[in-house]
């Protein structure tokens, strides 16, 4: 199954990606978080999400998942129970999402003069509804 190394006083169980990616059936659930693996199946029935949101995870990273939805300090260390292992380093890198660039240059369309206009009446219009108001109210 996974591949054994010491790590001075305990052991580190390593899986390969293709190991987890099995475990995507009804009889074993596991994830991974953080290049952690658990193994989730007992936890499906008392997820607070619903077993399905653990489901879809199945066999895969589910990092950014956790992370957004802003699991407690007691979430966490019931997670931590969970932990069967990392996965292995040489699968670390097929979980890795490119850098997204942070400026876009495709295409962009040159500025007209409806960007300008439509603001400019809709702020008229604004005033000019203010004022008939505020001369009705005197």
């Amino acid at each position: 199954m996974g591949e054994k190394q010491q790590s001075g006083p305990g052991e580190v169980k390593y899986f390969r990606l293709s190991e987890i990616e099995e475990k995507n059936s009804f009889k074993s659930t596991w994830i991974i978080i953080n290049n952690q693996v658990y193994d989730v199946t007992k936890f499906l029935e008392e997820h607070p999400g619903g077993e399905e949101v653990l489901r879809e995870q199945a066999g895969g990273d589910a990092t950014e998942s956790f992370e957004d939805v802003g699991h407690s300090t007691d979430a966490r260390e019931m997670a931590a129970d969970m932990i069967i292992g990392e996965l292995h380093p040489d699968d670390q890198h097929l979980l890795a999402k490119p850098a997204e660039p942070l400026v876009t240059t495709l295409h962009q369309e040159p500025s007209s003069w409806w960007n300008w206009l439509v603001p400019l009446l809709a702020a008229g219009l604004v005033t000019l509804v203010y004022r008939m108001c505020a001369a009705e109210s005197q």
